[in-house]
């Protein structure tokens, strides 16, 4: 019998949650906050998320690859778009998620609450 380790489905998942900031374990060790995924009838895996103030530093992470560079060195507009993607993906949900993106980004948090008002704004219009 194939390993759930070694077993198609877990591999297929895997990129995602290792996207996601999560972590692939035996269903045996699952506690009530993590997925346990299901193939065929039997439980296969179990999926730890991450906390969510992990996944922002994730999140802000992701973001300097795809800019190849620290997010305080991008210009106005690009820290603009950061701020934009971060508010659609509930960065500033997260507890001192506005702190912790006007320190990546190099601003004050008056900064960050302005990007956010002008993009407010800019959807109101």
């Amino acid at each position: 019998m194939t390993e759930p380790r070694d077993h198609p489905f877990t591999a297929a998942v895997k990129p995602l949650v290792d996207a996601m900031g999560g972590e692939l374990i035996p269903p045996a060790e699952a506690s009530g906050e993590d997925v346990v995924l299901n193939w065929e009838g039997e439980e296969l895996v179990a999926v730890r998320l991450p906390q969510l103030a992990d996944s922002l530093d994730r999140i802000l992470l992701a973001l300097e690859r795809r800019h190849g560079r620290p997010l305080a060195e991008l210009d106005r507009k690009s820290k603009q778009e950061v701020v934009r993607i971060l508010e659609g993906r509930g960065a500033f949900a997260v507890r001192h998620g506005v702190e912790t993106v006007a320190g990546a980004l190099g601003v004050s948090r008056f900064t960050v609450y302005n990007y956010l008002n002008r993009e407010n704004a800019a959807k109101g219009e």
